[in-house]
């Protein structure tokens, strides 16, 4: 599902624990929990004090050098970032994942969301670091905000290649590109994939989601970003630099592949396996003036039992595991006033379509945040309550419209979370999206999107929603210049697939409308051979209007509707019925007479969540149209 229909886990862990493995986390001893607030993140956990201030280091530590090599801009991360600490294994082992009923012994991991991003890990480190893996996520999470969804073998490549950070000499000297020995031993027994291979991977491919060849693909990815980034002291760096920053702006990867290192796969090829064959694996390091010291700038404070409960129930509701509710409910018995935990069970019942409780805890959570109304952290709430209310009543994800009441409580909520944290790109794109489909203040909604692409720009379905915006408003030069991009670029097959579709349809009515422009000015010039130039006394438009032959009598489809592109010219229905796909194109949905499962209004422009079965009544179209006819009567069918 689309944004801003629903939160997507993007990089996280979905799994399920073992029967009792709940029940027994609340059995645990009420031990004493800390937080330590840092510059960018926050830590919760039951770890000593000293762990959790040298985590919070250690990621900022990770984060300014991150920011020093790839420039300041590329520290944009949406979401905030909360860290739990546990001080055991054992306390760990019940939020550890499990696998075909096992529990999966990590170190740690990294739950990406979109309004909330986790690490979890334990300060009871054995042989194995969680930092490698939290630092692999972490790159993940920042490239992702900034330059998009990266192809594989570059994305994975780069986060293996920064999860080798260290740092040494009392915080003033830094390591990156220690050889990781997992790859190195696979490459040795494995032939490389060509450039051409790898780079064609993609995240369906089973190079990337077969776990033997998936090594093999990581090994490989990491190999390759390691001499970009340090073979022949550092010769093709700039050029990789060159390469992120043209596909953070959209390029095809093809192209910006040839434009940044000015060679051919076959070349680098021959370079990557060189490399290879000296065994040998340049490090990198950073010596810096000053300590890379962040521990004065930490802010420690207890937890409260009730708070507690609250960070462990919402880290199990982005993971998307059940027992969630337990400890939400737990933590509102210990404390009814705790807002982030109204919010957060708030958001739990919307995702269990219980609506009417969403919105029951939601507002609780917006009265108590009344009464601290300069916290930032209360601007989730504000944007959870909207949210909700923006999905309720929406069946199949088809978005019935919104009353002008609704639209405004919305309007009214979304602003105030701007006005706590302007820098939240999701509040301006979902504001947008309560314009564009209550149909209002759609000049002032292209701003919103502007400003969220600005805060977001790798976030597509943005640009998406804009070029939607652009033909609503009949601008259809800057929506088709989107939609090229998008059809081309996007890392994302259904937005693809989406963009393409929209563009189609938009070279379609435009070659439509130069048909009948050519008709009617042909028609018009046959007029005044045969009858002499148009007087003033005579009506122009019926004058050139063109002899149509008689329309035929209504046909019916049944089939499966599978999109509806809307541009300023109207709403292309797009119905697959058998090996074939009918375009019927209407002047506005208002029109169009729906029966069956829905109500007049209950079909929009945005993505359906599946094909919906349907019988289309239609007129058949003129000939030479680009479409199959006009839709007189809709109904939605159950299936059978």
């Amino acid at each position: 599902m689309k944004r801003p229909a629903f939160f997507i886990i993007l990089f996280g862990l979905l799994f399920s624990v073992p029967a009792g493995a709940a029940d027994a986390a609340f059995l645990v001893s009420r031990e004493t929990w800390t937080s330590v607030q840092s510059r960018n993140f926050l830590l919760v956990g039951n770890a000593d004090e000293r762990d959790l201030r040298r985590t919070a280091v250690r990621l900022e530590q990770f984060r300014e050098v991150f920011g020093r090599l790839f420039g300041r801009a590329g520290l944009n991360v949406q979401a905030p970032i909360h860290v739990i600490v546990f001080r055991s294994l054992n306390d760990y082992r019940p939020f550890m994942p499990v696998y075909n009923g096992r529990t999966s012994e990590v170190a740690g991991y990294f739950q990406s969301g979109e309004d909330v991003s986790y690490i979890t890990l334990t300060s009871e480190l054995s042989e194995t670091s969680p930092y490698g893996i939290i630092f692999h996520e972490y790159v993940h999470a920042i490239t992702n905000d900034n330059l998009g969804r990266l192809p594989p073998w570059l994305g994975e490549g780069l986060a293996e290649f920064y999860s080798s950070f260290e740092i040494a000499e009392g915080d003033r000297r830094v390591l990156l590109g220690r050889p990781l020995a997992h790859h190195v031993a696979l490459l040795r027994e494995h032939r490389l994939l060509p450039p051409g291979r790898l780079f064609a991977v993609d995240y369906g491919s089973p190079e990337y989601g077969e776990n033997d060849r998936k090594n093999i693909f990581y090994a490989e990815s990491w190999a390759l970003v390691h001499y970009l980034m340090l073979g022949n002291r550092g010769a093709r760096q700039p050029q990789l630099m060159q390469l992120l920053e043209l596909l953070g702006r959209g390029a095809p990867f093809g192209a910006a592949f040839r434009q940044a290192f000015q060679t051919d796969e076959a070349t680098l090829e021959k370079e990557l396996r060189e490399y290879l064959s000296r065994n040998s694996w340049p490090v990198t390091s950073f010596t810096f003036d000053q300590k890379l010291e962040f521990d004065a700038t930490l802010q420690s404070a207890p937890v409260t039992e009730a708070e507690r409960q609250f960070h462990l129930g919402d880290l199990l509701r982005h993971a998307g595991r059940a027992e969630a509710e337990e400890y939400l409910q737990r933590a509102l018995q210990l404390d009814p006033n705790l807002t982030a935990a109204q919010a957060s069970l708030g958001m739990l019942r919307m995702q269990q379509g219980r609506f009417a409780e969403a919105r029951e805890h939601l507002q609780r959570a917006l009265a108590l945040a009344a009464a601290a109304p300069e916290r930032k952290s209360n601007y989730l709430a504000h944007y959870y309550y909207a949210f909700t209310l923006s999905r309720e009543g929406a069946a199949d994800n088809i978005i019935r419209g919104y009353t002008p009441e609704q639209a405004r409580v919305m309007r009214a909520e979304l602003q105030r979370a701007i006005a706590l944290n302007p820098d939240f790109a999701e509040s301006y794109h979902l504001l947008a999206f309560v314009n564009f489909i209550a149909g209002e203040q759609l000049e002032e909604t292209v701003a919103l999107l502007k400003r969220a692409i600005a805060l977001a720009p790798s976030r597509q379905e943005y640009q998406l929603q804009l070029a939607k915006l652009y033909l609503r408003l009949s601008r259809l030069s800057e929506a088709r210049e989107i939609l090229a991009a998008s059809a081309a670029g996007s890392a994302d097959p259904e937005l693809r697939e989406e963009a393409q579709s929209l563009l189609e349809s938009i070279d379609r009515q435009i070659r439509f409308q130069a048909e009948q422009e050519a008709l009617l000015k042909a028609q018009g010039s046959a007029r005044t051979a045969l009858t002499g130039p148009v007087t003033g006394d005579e009506d122009p438009v019926s004058a050139t209007r063109p002899t149509l032959r008689r329309r035929a009598e209504d046909q019916r489809v049944q089939g499966q509707l599978t999109r509806i592109d809307c541009t300023g010219q109207g709403a292309t229905l797009i119905v697959r019925a058998g090996d074939r796909t009918f375009r019927f194109h209407a002047g506005s949905l208002d029109r169009l007479k729906i029966v069956g499962q829905a109500q007049p209004g209950s079909l929009g422009c945005e993505p359906l969540k599946k094909p919906l079965p349907v019988i289309v009544i239609y007129r058949a179209a003129e000939a030479g149209s680009a479409f199959d006819g006009v839709p007189v009567t809709l109904e939605l069918v159950r299936p059978q």
